[in-house]
């Protein structure tokens, strides 16, 4: 079977309106919005002592359609992982990984730099900041803002909410101080 079709990007033309319809069809087909943050608090209410009362409500009637959306984006994930091929590896551009190399990241195979995401690589300073503090910043960050960068960014823009713009603007922003100037220093 020629899987040639999975490994070539969508055209952006394509991919585009694809994402963006999927915020009307789910609001029409069952009033449903398009986010994976608050699946993190139904997790939680299902396995935390009732006594808490921001987990203390019936979390599967709320959180079924979340926890469906995130089941199905690990077993999608999953699926995804077992048909690349061995050596496989993203293709970037030239000048991206001159600066990547700049900044020590020198392996391009697989799907993220062995160098940053590994299990190794969680036991040095760098590694435990980008992935524990990191993630720990970003799971909290998605609560306090009330969604995650696919809820305020496809969501919350294409209905019109004010705080999206400035959440997505903000991502943004800390996404570019990361890159350019956080990245290179940890691994620098």
């Amino acid at each position: 079977m020629n899987y040639e079709l999975l490994f070539n990007p969508i055209p952006w033309y394509i991919a585009g309106p694809l994402i963006g319809l999927t915020v009307p069809l789910l609001l029409f087909i069952g009033n449903k919005t398009f986010g994976i943050s608050s699946s993190f608090q139904h997790m939680c209410a299902a396995v935390m002592p009732k006594r808490f009362s921001y987990f203390n409500y019936d979390w599967w009637k709320q959180g079924r359609w979340h926890l469906q959306l995130a089941l199905g984006i690990l077993i999608g994930g999953a699926i995804a992982y077992a048909f690349i091929p061995e050596g496989y590896s993203v293709n970037i551009s030239e000048s991206t990984k001159s600066w990547l190399y700049g900044i020590g990241v020198t392996e391009f195979k697989g799907l993220v730099p062995s160098e940053i995401f590994s299990w190794g690589n969680l036991w040095t300073f760098p590694g435990f900041l980008i992935l524990v503090v990191g993630g720990f910043m970003i799971g909290f960050g998605t609560r306090y803002a009330g969604g995650c960068t696919s809820g305020h960014a496809i969501t919350g823009l294409a209905t019109f909410q004010k705080a999206s713009l400035i959440a997505v603007v903000s991502f943004f922003i800390g996404g570019l101080l990361t890159t350019h100037f956080i990245l290179p220093k940890l691994l620098g």
